[in-house]
């Protein structure tokens, strides 16, 4: 099992502070890591400092805008002095508006991906740096279902999750040769606070979840543990470019329900 032990590693996981950012988190810190948790909200933050403490893991905050390229640049070099090396990355930080295509205002379009592409690219290329001197790191982008396909009123994020399917591709094969995996993940459908209010027995968009994914639920935030441990760990270091859908199934079909 030392091909997935991370003893000794740093991770930095941007929005690290709740729903499947903090399940990764959590499971990078019980594979041995230590963590570096951004976020723009110190409530959120602090709240979510004591919950990793409460768990014994070794987490250290840092409130930031991934968007702000000079103010971003700081607190890397704050990390780096911190902890003396940064190994993992893991670009979380995201946000959705849903509004349909006609309706959105450019603004909002830019914002979206500004936070969920150009944010990535930032981090990226700030800790790259650094890894590309010790010739070693690891990178991993959260990606989406919706890097693959389409959905009403997304078109601001399925832009962006679509760009970042190919910003880790590219950033893969420029950095490949100094030892540094640059892979995504693309989380279905999870049951978070977020989609709790329509998670229940009668809602259209409930049903349509469980019955059009093959596993038949939704997925839980800790189903994603597993998949963070293995691209951040020696056991993926010939893996490189990959997107990896957790999602149940669902992209793998067409969708049959479970009633036919």
């Amino acid at each position: 099992m030392n091909l997935f032990d991370l003893s000794g590693k740093v991770a930095v996981v941007t929005g690290g502070t709740h729903g499947l950012g903090m399940a990764m988190a959590e499971g990078l810190a019980a594979a041995g890591a230590e963590l570096a948790i951004t976020s723009t909200t110190p409530s959120k933050l602090d709240e979510a400092l004591d919950c990793y403490h409460s768990k014994g893991y070794k987490a250290t905050g840092y409130i930031f805008d991934v968007t702000d390229e000079l103010e971003a640049a700081q607190k890397v070099a704050l990390m780096e002095a911190t902890h003396g090396k940064i190994d993992i990355l893991v670009n979380n930080a995201g946000i959705i508006k849903r509004i349909p295509a006609v309706e959105m205002e450019v603004e909002d379009f830019r914002k979206v991906i500004d936070v969920d592409l150009t944010g990535p690219f930032i981090m990226s290329k700030l800790i790259g740096k650094h890894m590309i001197k010790r010739k070693s790191g690891k990178i991993i982008n959260i990606c989406s279902m919706m890097s693959e396909l389409g959905r009403d009123n997304v078109v601001a994020y399925a832009s962006a999750k679509g760009g970042l399917k190919m910003l880790t591709k590219n950033l893969a094969t420029e950095w490949a040769k100094h030892n540094i995996q640059v892979n995504g993940i693309g989380p279905g459908y999870f049951a978070t606070s977020q989609t709790e209010p329509i998670r229940v027995d009668g809602n259209p968009f409930n049903e349509f979840i469980i019955s059009r994914t093959p596993e038949g639920r939704w997925g839980n935030p800790e189903d994603l543990a597993g998949t963070a441990i293995f691209l951040a760990s020696d056991a993926s270091r010939f893996i490189n470019g990959q997107i990896i859908y957790v999602d149940g199934g669902i992209l793998a079909t067409i969708g049959k329900p479970s009633n036919e």
